[in-house]
């Protein structure tokens, strides 16, 4: 499969790019950026072509992978799916409803596969863990904190104009979504939210297999309290999210290994575009309880 890159930033160069060129099941073919002039410095360090329109790199291509802001991303992915290429994609897929949908509608009208990079899905342990704990029955709580230090340390994201805009609950918020819904079930209700520090998020969700969960997000925690945990409490006991023993570059290459598989056999991956629309409309009602607009989940 011949597969473009859309998008030079930080993320792009650090995991992207690498995943891409040294993926046994892909030819990385080129890249396309916003800023000619970074794209042809990430094309000449992998000796791929770089072009000047997105259309000629889709013509040249089976599937892009896309790490762009979610606002340029869900335009770009609905242009790629109409052209008949295969999405591997980034979270949050988009910030808005409408769009998200878009490129979840655009995606099945081509029957084009797609792949959302929640990067604890696609983590050996962690997405292990998810797969054992969603066979248990009788959770009856979880409590997920998803801490980053992206505006309080020498973060390369810290700059990112949609982070500073968005903050904590669309940027982490994707990741603890990703690991409770395929545990707990669906979103039934947004039930609160409220701003803590700064970005920092804290939500009360009411899930379809009749648990709860609390989440606290966070872009600006202090450097040494920073991390991810998740913890569920039921009939079984108490289980706990295992670490990662390994970083991006390998859990993305896996989500390639998604994308190259759906896209061969015709079965949607679980972590496919319709399940980051469902995080989007999720996000979105939380967004809306935290500025006073209640919205339901659903």
């Amino acid at each position: 499969m011949r597969i473009g890159l859309l998008g030079t930033g930080p993320w792009a160069r650090a995991a992207y790019a690498p995943a891409l060129a040294g993926h046994t099941g892909l030819d990385f073919a080129g890249v396309w950026g916003r800023r000619p002039e970074a794209a042809t410095a990430l094309a000449e360090q992998y000796g791929v072509e770089a072009y000047d329109e997105v259309d000629a790199l889709l013509a040249d291509v089976d599937a892009v992978a896309v790490a762009l802001p979610p606002s340029v991303q869900a335009g770009m992915a609905v242009r790629a799916a109409r052209a008949g290429r295969h999405l591997l994609l980034d979270k949050p897929l988009a910030v808005e409803v409408a769009e998200a949908r878009a490129v979840a509608e655009a995606a099945e009208r081509a029957q084009v596969a797609s792949v959302v990079f929640f990067t604890a899905r696609f983590q050996k342990e962690p997405d292990a863990w998810i797969g054992e704990q969603s066979a248990v029955a009788g959770w009856f709580t979880a409590r997920a904190q998803w801490l980053g230090s992206v505006f309080t340390s020498d973060s390369p994201f810290a700059a990112s104009p949609w982070r500073r805009e968005k903050g904590a609950l669309w940027d982490v918020g994707p990741h603890a979504l990703s690991v409770l819904l395929p545990v707990l079930g669906d979103v039934r209700q947004v039930l609160a939210a409220a701003y803590g520090p700064s970005d920092t998020v804290h939500l009360v969700l009411d899930h379809a297999t009749g648990a709860s969960s609390t989440l606290t997000l966070s872009l600006t925690a202090p450097p040494s309290a920073a991390g991810a945990d998740v913890e569920l409490r039921g009939e079984a006991g108490v289980s706990v999210l295992p670490g990662s023993s390994e970083g991006a570059v390998p859990a993305l290459t896996r989500a390639a290994d998604a994308l190259v598989t759906a896209a061969r056999t015709g079965r949607p991956h679980a972590c496919d575009a319709s399940f980051g629309l469902r995080v989007t409309e999720i996000l979105a009602a939380a967004q809306a309880r935290l500025t006073g607009s209640q919205s339901p989940a659903d």
